[in-house]
């Protein structure tokens, strides 16, 4: 099992690239299934999420074909069996991201719940309330979610959808079902992170009529087919916050190249009061900082405010910032995990239900950390950046699921950081 080895206190400085965003990817492949024409997506991710998510799709007999710089080309016209098993979405979630093309253009979908996902501790079960207002007939029997259209039925009908949350892969899941329903779909409620806009307009290329997407209404008129398209995944707005976190503890001068500083208001807006500069470039985003910042405390919620993907990263350029910070997560339970990992660094961290008091320390102390999840696994990355001596962080697995060759882009800007066996 790989891990990494990390050599803190080294400023970062030069420039490193930031790839296309996951859970831009992860949906748009999915989208992909909505037409029996080729569709071809550039700037996809070498993740292991995505690496699952093809697996998936070909398992269904559907084409793939990948190339060079994150180009992969998707036929799935051989599409012969509207499945996704629970031997290949153990592991991701997003895979009931395939449930609502499935159904809306072949009648029929069964999907495995993802692993460990029981209905209502992630909103799945607002895809189903979804599904079925538009005359989905579904039942969840031995782990799977069954789909069908009713008997004589040959396409999902539009409807009028208020989830009783906010959910992003709720939102995204709906509007593909919705391009190829009968008439019209309005989504209220609906998440506005950008990967949601980014999924439409790849939509629109296809042929989808689409109003509202980046607002919490989103207004679709079904059409009777899609067909293929040509499409740049956006860049990844979690990437991009996560390499700012790191070069704000750090110090350094870094640009991130293809970020987009429009998509992480909320995060610059902490990073400024905290003492570092971040300048919108046209391509890019400057970050520079020296000497230790403000704690900063904060909330998360949904898009636009603070999300929760980047809470456990900016958690830790916190515990050694000068002051004392209030980080508060409203999104998900047990999202905390990294909180004893970093204390084992020499953090001082209190947690009391959903919120953390994090005390600033000057130095935190190498020592060998195990991630607990995929953002757990990037906080302790930068709290291994800035500890003094040698840190090894154990289960890497994690943050490969969601950056793409993280230690690699770390090491081009001056980290002291390898992958060992």
């Amino acid at each position: 099992m790989d891990k990494l080895l990390i050599r803190g206190g080294r400023e970062l400085r030069g420039e490193v690239p930031i790839s296309g965003a996951k859970n831009a990817a992860l949906p748009e492949l999915c989208a992909a299934l909505l037409t029996a024409q080729p569709v071809t997506l550039l700037n996809v991710p070498r993740l292991q999420d995505v690496a699952t998510m093809l697996k998936l799709i070909r398992n269904m007999g559907v084409l793939v074909q990948q190339g060079e710089d994150g180009a992969v080309r998707i036929d799935a016209s051989t599409l012969s069996s509207p499945e996704a098993p629970y031997e290949l979405v153990k592991t991701m979630r997003a895979s009931v991201l395939a449930l609502g093309p499935l159904l809306a253009r072949f009648g029929e979908a069964t999907v495995s719940l993802p692993g460990g996902c029981a209905i209502g501790s992630r909103p799945v079960d607002q895809h189903i309330k979804g599904l079925t207002a538009m005359g989905a007939e579904i039942t969840v029997e031995h782990g799977y979610i069954l789909a069908k259209l009713p008997k004589g039925a040959k396409r999902l009908q539009g409807a009028r959808i208020t989830t009783d949350m906010v959910t992003v892969t709720g939102t995204e899941n709906l509007l593909m079902a919705a391009t190829l329903a009968e008439g019209e779909t309005i989504l209220e409620n609906a998440a506005q992170e950008p990967e949601i806009p980014d999924l439409a307009e790849m939509l629109i290329k296809m042929g989808a009529r689409i109003e509202g997407h980046g607002s919490s209404r989103i207004r679709i008129q079904g059409v009777g087919a899609l067909h293929g398209c040509g499409h740049q995944v956006v860049a990844d707005r979690i990437e991009a916050g996560t390499f700012l976190c790191a070069v704000a503890a750090t110090g350094g001068d870094v640009v991130l190249r293809h970020g987009r500083a429009d998509h992480l208001d909320a995060v610059i807006e902490k990073l400024v009061a905290a003492g570092a500069t971040v300048t919108a470039l046209p391509d890019g985003i400057r970050v520079q900082a020296q000497g230790r910042l403000q704690a900063q405390s904060f909330r998360t919620t949904e898009y636009p405010g603070f999300p929760t993907d980047m809470q456990a990263q900016f958690m830790a350029l916190n515990c050694i910032a000068q002051g004392t910070a209030k980080v508060t997560e409203t999104i998900f339970e047990n999202r905390f995990m990294h909180v004893n990992e970093l204390v084992r660094l020499g953090a001082k961290i209190q947690i009391d239900g959903k919120v953390a008091v994090i005390e600033g320390v000057t130095q935190l102390s190498g020592a060998t950390i195990m991630a607990t999840d995929l953002r757990a696994s990037a906080s302790l990355v930068i709290a291994g950046l800035v500890a003094e001596g040698e840190t090894v962080v154990d289960r890497i697995y994690h943050l490969d699921r969601g950056y793409d060759r993280m230690e690699a882009k770390l090491a081009a800007i001056g980290a002291d950081i390898e992958r060992i066996k």
